[in-house]
């Protein structure tokens, strides 16, 4: 009998997990890891939504594009999470993508003002390398080094990506020319950025391409200050990762509620130590100990969304053909 009743129990609970209504949500695949922000995020969520959120790992940054594309209005997603800047004039022109009414204080570097993506954290790229190396100071210099770095594919990426458009908003006309210097120093280029940082850990790299947030990952969560990122003279190029509401979704409200939980005090203080990135709002408590000593870029790079596409298909031709000689 106590079997029957246990059973019963299951079955019980289990119809009335499935009689929630399900938010899916397209993102990157650290996002979902065991160490990344979901598992947090999905718990504090579900504590008010009524819900069950689906996160669904698509990939590296850029591939969540692509697989809504692909998916268009028959796509599962109802959110899309881990775009940014250089590809959401892109997403915008799907048709895809509705508009949000979320309103913050956020405290980003630049003024934001979109009607369709909603920030949710920023960083800065940079090359992470071993505290006890002297690293190269610019792309020219890196180029001109015995560095062996390992960088993510534009195609896929949006690391990689942030990398053409960092080297093409330094170097303008000459980007190609530092990409055909760059080309011996590359051991090799992967889909996403945690198989290149797994690579770097492994130690196949000296120089993985990164953030300049990385080195706080192993400060804070490891106690290891061993790492640290290049800070170059020609600046660095920004990132603002954002999320967009599909306009096909079938859980208009709740896609509404995630948005603005997004931006809210639960979600905003876990960015900084599960997806190592500043959070575009910043938390009561205010940033952890040990985020003080990140090195600061002296100057922000940024293409205006705007313009990104057409930039980036000038720097993934000069890309593609530097290592391709």
């Amino acid at each position: 009998m106590k079997y029957l009743v246990f059973a019963a129990g299951v079955i019980s609970a289990t119809a009335a997990h499935a009689e929630l209504p399900e938010l899916t949500v397209y993102t990157y695949d650290s996002f979902v890891s065991d160490w990344g922000p979901g598992p947090v995020i999905e718990a504090e969520f579900e504590k008010t939504c009524g819900c069950d959120l689906k996160l669904v790992a698509a990939g590296d940054g850029a591939s969540l594009l692509a697989r809504v594309r692909l998916e268009g209005a028959r796509s599962d997603a109802d959110v899309v999470l881990g775009l940014d800047t250089n590809l959401t004039a892109a997403a915008t022109e799907t048709g895809l993508f509705a508009p949000h009414a979320v309103q913050a204080d956020f405290d980003l570097p630049i003024d934001w003002s979109d009607e369709i993506f909603v920030p949710y954290d920023w960083g800065y790229f940079a090359f992470v390398h071993e505290a006890d190396v002297t690293a190269p100071v610019n792309f020219r210099e890196l180029a001109e080094s015995e560095m062996r770095i390992v960088i993510q594919d534009p195609r896929s990426s949006t690391p990689g990506l942030g990398l053409l458009m960092w080297v093409k908003a330094a170097y303008g006309a000459q980007a190609g020319d530092i990409w055909a210097g760059l080309s011996d120093n590359i051991v090799t280029v992967t889909k996403g950025w945690s198989e290149a940082y797994g690579l770097f850990l492994e130690g196949e790299a000296d120089m993985v391409l990164s953030y300049t947030t990385s080195p706080a990952y192993h400060l804070i969560a490891e106690e290891d200050a061993s790492k640290a990122a290049a800070l170059f003279d020609e600046g660095h190029y920004l990132q603002i990762e954002v999320a967009g509401k599909l306009a096909a979704t079938d859980q208009p409200d709740l896609a509404d509620a995630f948005l603005e939980f997004m931006v809210g005090e639960a979600f905003q203080s876990a960015i900084p130590t599960t997806n190592w990135m500043y959070p575009a709002v910043t938390p009561a408590s205010g940033l952890p100990d040990g985020f003080e000593t990140l090195v600061q870029p002296d100057r922000a790079l940024l293409v205006p969304a705007a313009e990104a596409p057409s930039v980036r298909d000038e720097a993934l031709a000069e890309w593609l053909g530097a290592l391709s000689q």
